[in-house]
């Protein structure tokens, strides 16, 4: 596993959402015991707070868009942010708030990857696709936007923001455990070419044979990066999110994901997202991702030799 020095990096706001409560986020994870969880490895970790940024206005939409200007700000600030910690050989970790600040965060990855010469692969693990547009959406909630912003489709002000448009091509991105995608969604994933494997995919072919496929060749100079929304597990088991959707995988499926991508030991960099500690019970839902995030970092329970 990698032994890059940790910088986590907590990015409090819900502006991106259409129910308030993921602003407290990351210091729920805090609390659940995050900085104590990777440490526990041997690693460096270094906590540089929460960003500062707007506050939620809670206003409606504006030429299809909710809070334009609060998100911007929000995403310019966490890309430079993440964008300092790659530059020091760090592996950021982000403590959202919700998904829509995977824009500023992944745009920040590419672009260093672009400088180092190094392979993107994105995995992006939800419940949703979050490939809609303003034309798409009725709510005009950006949480729902990142994946298409990323790849070039969406206002200026979103996917200039890591200075090269498009941040990342569909070939570096895949879609795992979705279950729920708008109607123009469908159409648009397809015409671009996403590789997204849904639940029922899940469901025909397993975890495992999913996984080979969504890392498939990555090699020495990948950077891998995982956007992981909390709404990605079963509400059953994770109750702490504004958009739960049934069906989604069981704790240990959720942990093989984490496990198989520990064993790549290309992990560079980590989104946590869509947590809102109002919608949990007793903080089990940040108690859980804190779980997987040290399956992530190589928790396992024997020693296994990889090929």
């Amino acid at each position: 596993m990698t032994a890059l020095p940790v910088s986590i990096i907590g990015v409090p706001t819900d502006v991106g959402a259409g129910t308030r409560g993921a602003s407290m986020g990351p210091e729920a994870l805090r609390i659940a015991g995050i900085v104590k969880a990777i440490g526990q490895f041997g690693l460096a970790v270094k906590d540089c707070g929460n960003l500062p940024g707007p506050t939620n206005p809670d206003l409606p939409a504006v030429n299809g868009f909710r809070h334009m200007s609060e998100v911007v700000a929000w995403n310019r600030s966490l890309h430079d942010a993440v964008y300092v910690e790659l530059r020091g050989e760090s592996l950021p970790i982000i403590l959202g708030g919700d998904h829509c600040l995977a824009i500023g965060s992944i745009s920040a990855v590419a672009r260093r990857c672009r400088e180092t010469g190094k392979k993107l692969r994105v995995l992006w693990f939800d419940a949703h696709a979050d490939f809609n547009t303003a034309t798409m959406t009725p709510s005009g909630n950006i949480h729902g936007m990142p994946v298409a912003c990323l790849c070039g489709y969406g206002p200026s002000r979103l996917t200039e923001i890591g200075g090269h448009v498009p941040a990342i091509s569909p070939q570096e991105i895949r879609l795992i455990g979705i279950r729920s995608v708008d109607a123009g969604e469908k159409c648009f994933l397809a015409e671009i070419g996403i590789e997204v494997f849904d639940m029922r995919y899940v469901d025909e072919v397993g975890m495992r044979r999913t996984m080979e496929q969504a890392l498939a060749g990555i090699c020495s100079e990948t950077h891998l990066h995982v956007s992981l929304d909390v709404d990605f597990l079963d509400p059953e088991i994770a109750p702490g999110v504004g958009t739960t959707v049934r069906g989604g995988p069981t704790y240990r499926e959720a942990q093989l994901c984490m496990e198989m991508v520990a064993d790549t030991g290309r992990l560079c960099s980590l989104d946590i997202a869509e947590l809102n500690p109002a919608l949990d019970r007793r903080n089990m839902t940040a108690e859980l991702a804190v779980d997987l995030v040290e399956s992530l970092f190589g928790k396992s329970t024997l020693m296994r030799m990889h090929q």
